[in-house]
């Protein structure tokens, strides 16, 4: 299995947040992008790559990014041996091409033909909830994840797995939704919608496993939305929908993920990672 993190984004939020505080005590990430940003004791995306490491889950981790901080991630990338990093070429917000469109330029770029392990490393990092107890704080588990989608591609080779954690009531209008049926696959997503239109509270974080079958459909999928605007092409979980139809796509339930889109999600975060996770070492392993 491969591994690709999408870090392509500009972190247009975040970066406006920082330019706003005015006690300057976060001056120092202004700048940078928002999977190199520190999380406890390292990158948030180096998270990523030592439990993907320490896990066996992949032999391969392709990190896509855009032509402005390239140059930050291939240093960082320098400090590991099972990274590659590839450029989209962008240089804004304004013209980036999309999650699905990096997703599929590296499927090519790297000719992959195996199962890809798709991780939003620019917005999550999964995590038990500080009040569960010591005993099941180990409650995402990339190695659960492997076992999961083995036991799928046993049944059926098409199958596809995505996370799943269950939100509040009145953040379904911020989330894809999910309803599954009683052998937890996926029926639907439901875009954001409001409280009144489903009765699931099933979030799809942007962690995704897709068989190698699936992955010609990223050529489909474009091809239909070509003339579509970019937000119809730069969310992958607009993919996500658009296979559940064609595919048996399954999902693996968490507790929660952090989402870092602006500063106080970063500050709950990096706190996190700095005084309440007990284990380091066995993050996400």
């Amino acid at each position: 299995m491969k591994a690709v993190i999408l870090a392509a984004g500009y972190g247009t939020r975040l970066q406006r947040d920082v330019a706003a505080d005015s006690t300057g005590k976060f001056a120092h990430l202004s700048g940078t992008a928002k999977p190199l940003l520190p999380v406890g004791r390292c990158a948030l995306i180096s998270h990523w790559v030592r439990a993907l490491t320490a896990s066996d889950c992949v032999d391969r981790i392709y990190v896509v990014t855009n032509a402005v901080y390239l140059a930050a991630f291939e240093e960082w990338a320098s400090h590991f041996t099972n990274v590659e990093i590839l450029s989209d070429r962008t240089t804004s917000n304004d013209g980036r091409l999309g999650a699905v469109a990096c997703l599929q330029l590296a499927v090519k770029h790297f000719e992959v033909e195996d199962h890809v392990l798709i991780i939003g490393g620019f917005t999550q990092l999964p995590f038990s909830s500080v009040t569960v107890t010591p005993s099941s704080k180990k409650d995402f588990s990339l190695s659960k994840v492997k076992e999961r989608f083995s036991d799928l591609q046993a049944k059926s080779e098409d199958s596809c797995l995505v996370l799943s954690y269950q939100c509040d009531e009145q953040d379904t209008r911020k989330y894809g939704i999910l309803e599954v049926d009683g052998d937890l696959r996926v029926l639907c997503m439901k875009e954001k919608p409001r409280p009144t239109e489903t009765k699931s509270r099933r979030a799809c974080p942007c962690f995704y496993v897709f068989s190698k079958k699936s992955l010609p459909l990223l050529d489909t999928f474009l091809e239909e939305k070509k003339e579509a605007p970019i937000d119809e092409k730069d969310a992958p979980g607009n993919f996500v929908s658009w296979l559940i139809p064609r595919e048996p796509v399954y999902i693996h339930q968490i507790s929660g993920r952090f989402d870092v889109g602006n500063l106080p999600s970063y500050i709950e975060c990096d706190l996190y990672f700095r005084e309440k996770l007990q284990d380091a070492g066995s993050y996400m392993v």
